[in-house]
């Protein structure tokens, strides 16, 4: 097993009487979930292997090993997924999982340390950095392109960014 787990889809209920569940995947293309089986709940008590029987609206219908009945598909309503780091691809160099940009710290060109990121949220537009920053009410939201980030560094732990002016002010 691996030391980290990265989350892949959600449950949204179930779809039928035979035990099915709608699954929303997190993954590119939606139907690569499949291929990171057995899939964890969030806290790893639960495993799942799992069968993408069809597509539907916003989903699979899934069968996950072990939910034969509708009542037990109804009580995974909300759960969320998680597959083993290791079975996920490797990523080129300007891609990144969520997962590894939370807790990075950042800081500007000059070198000033802005803040933490400690969310990463995708609105549809774009991702944004959620960045917590000691002096500041409220967390900034950075654009997470190449010109506001233009450095990743997951090795240092941090990010150099270049955010839009009156960001962090």
């Amino acid at each position: 097993m691996s030391d980290t787990r990265i989350i892949v889809g959600a449950i949204a209920g179930s779809f039928g009487v035979h035990g099915e569940v709608r699954l929303k995947s997190f993954c590119v293309p939606p139907e690569a979930i499949a291929d990171y089986s057995p899939l964890y709940t969030e806290d790893g008590s639960r495993s799942f292997d799992i069968v993408l029987e069809r597509s539907i609206k916003n989903g699979f219908a899934v069968h996950l090993s072990g939910v034969n009945n509708k009542e037990d598909a109804d009580a995974l309503k909300g759960v969320t997924l998680f597959a083993d780091r290791d079975q996920l691809p490797s990523l080129p160099d300007d891609e990144f999982y969520y997962t590894d940009l939370v807790g990075l710290e950042v800081y500007d060109t000059g070198g000033t340390k802005l803040g933490i990121v400690r969310v990463v949220v995708d609105h549809g537009a774009g991702d944004l950095l959620e960045v917590y920053a000691p002096t500041m009410k409220a967390p900034a939201l950075l654009p997470f392109t190449k010109a506001a980030v233009p450095t990743v560094d997951l090795a240092a732990k941090r990010i150099i960014a270049d955010p839009p002016e009156g960001l962090f002010e």
